[in-house]
């Protein structure tokens, strides 16, 4: 009798893991997909070292965001030319500091692009694990547009919902 007993508790603890392992978290709510928009100020700083002519330049640049994500931000960047030709490339990455939809923290932005005459892709992600305090497990992606001088965001983000007692 002991060892059926045994046995059942058993099947009950591995059953009830595997339900926990499966089974939504009650306190919890669903990630939802955000969007939030504004516009963005540049400030490149001076290069620590200049570059040497068809040698990658390294900028670092100063940011600061207006809108849904306000605060500021550093950039470190790498690029393939120095700015006087219309095409090349760069990656870089992209540490905010501040407020989004009222939440406040800091998350890493993995930034790469190419540019040429006609054409330019950029493509920016949250870094993931990068987020903190109330930004933590965020992810997402950010768009660029630029009309003369002045620059835009969309920021496409998600957060797990505050947990609930």
């Amino acid at each position: 009798m002991y060892k059926l007993t045994l046995a059942i508790a058993a099947a009950c603890t591995v059953m009830l893991a595997q339900t926990a392992q499966t089974a939504p978290r009650a306190k919890e709510k669903a990630r939802i997909m955000k969007t939030v928009t504004g516009t963005f100020e540049v400030k490149i700083l001076p290069p620590a070292t200049p570059a040497m002519k068809g040698d990658f330049v390294r900028l670092s640049i100063d940011k600061t965001f207006a809108g849904g994500l306000a605060g500021t931000s550093r950039v470190e960047m790498l690029a393939s030319g120095d700015g006087s030709s219309p095409s090349g490339g760069y990656v870089a990455l992209e540490r905010f500091n501040g407020k989004l939809d009222g939440r406040s923290g800091s998350f890493v932005m993995q930034h790469s692009g190419t540019m040429s005459p006609g054409s330019m892709e950029i493509k920016v992600i949250v870094t993931p694990g990068s987020g903190a305090e109330e930004l933590e497990d965020i992810s997402g992606t950010l768009e660029i547009r630029r009309e003369g001088k002045q620059h835009f965001y969309t920021l496409q983000y998600e957060l797990p919902g505050k947990k609930q007692d």
